[in-house]
């Protein structure tokens, strides 16, 4: 939503240079998805910068404590519970960065970084204590049937006891809708290892963007009637998912998590592209556009700009997302 530096075509070479693009984005649309084609999945190590950097070290480290965790559904858990804020709050008097409430802390709370004392609001110790009470509430389902991990997210949630009772995932909604949200966030906080299928809403999403091109930059703009049909950046990349059935957050460093990250060299189209003065915090993104192929996006660059085509590969690159529809349903509405 903030500005990006101006890339500037010559009026004369404005309509070459679009029809050159268009044909580059079909292309490389049609050869992207033949690479990828067939190839899924991802390691559990995060992603570059998925992480705020101040955390980053204690989310790889306190990740690895026992089999039912990995740093990416650690990540997953405090992004879901708090979006980083190591001061956040809750109406139910859940405290700090991974929303321990008194009780729970009393008892699971640990002193993570040896200082002598248990700080709920210290992430040098909240993180520690949400891993290890992770891989106790493991301990306790462990011979419980079915998947180890989706065993201990629902014991967070709905307790071990329902967890041994049930034999596994208890059948309540909200506990099913928990674990099938962080097994889902998990994948965006995740390094990818190879491709993943290009999708027909990616295509859909890029003729959305393609139709508003020549549109005038409103900062805070949806599109809507009221807005003149102008867009921001962030605005721009939710109007054009939400045209294929995808409802992806307002702001750019939230749509950061809507899916896995691909590597810069393992773009495809659709992929949404961000940028940021910070290239160890996702928090700091300040600006998005889709990938349309051949090093471009589309993006809603500034005020006084238009919407248009401009090269990815600049000093501010911060990295991509693959949006994928489960990933934007699992981000938290209330970060």
């Amino acid at each position: 939503m903030t500005v990006r530096k101006a890339w500037i075509v010559a009026g004369s070479a404005v309509a070459a240079g679009l029809s050159f693009v268009l044909v580059l984005v079909i292309g490389v649309y049609l050869v992207a998805g033949n690479l990828a084609g067939g190839l899924s999945g991802g390691a559990r190590n995060l992603a570059k910068g998925a992480v705020p950097a101040a955390y980053r070290a204690l989310v790889e480290k306190w990740g690895n404590l026992c089999p039912a965790i990995n740093p990416a559904l650690l990540a997953a858990q405090l992004y879901q519970e708090s979006g980083f804020n190591p001061r956040a709050q809750s109406p139910a008097a859940a405290q700090g960065i991974a929303q321990f409430i008194p009780g729970t802390w009393a008892t699971h709370g640990i002193d993570g970084d040896g200082d002598g004392d248990r700080d709920v609001w210290d992430p040098a110790d909240a993180i520690p204590s949400a891993a290890s009470y992770d891989c106790t509430l493991a301990s306790y389902v462990k011979d419980v049937p079915g998947d180890p991990k989706r065993n201990m997210l629902a014991s967070y949630n709905a307790g071990a006891y329902a967890v041994i009772k049930y034999g596994g995932v208890p059948p309540y909604k909200e506990t099913r809708n928990y674990v099938k949200t962080i097994t889902t966030l998990e994948e965006s906080f995740a390094a990818p290892v190879s491709r993943l299928d290009p999708s027909k809403q990616a295509a859909g999403a890029i003729a959305y963007a393609q139709k508003k091109l020549g549109t005038l930059y409103l900062w805070g703009g949806d599109g809507s009637a009221e807005d003149g049909g102008r867009f921001d950046c962030s605005g721009l990349t939710k109007a054009a998912y939400e045209s294929v059935g995808v409802t992806l957050p307002r702001v750019a460093n939230d749509q950061w998590n809507a899916g896995p990250h691909p590597a810069r060299n393992e773009l495809l189209p659709g992929d949404l592209v961000f940028f940021s003065d910070d290239l160890g915090n996702s928090r700091a993104i300040r600006h998005v556009g889709i990938y349309v192929g051949g090093g471009y996006m589309i993006d809603a660059p500034r005020t006084g700009a238009v919407i248009r085509f401009d090269p990815i590969d600049t000093p501010d690159y911060f990295g991509a997302t693959r949006v994928t529809e489960d990933g934007a349903k699992a981000l938290p509405t209330t970060v």
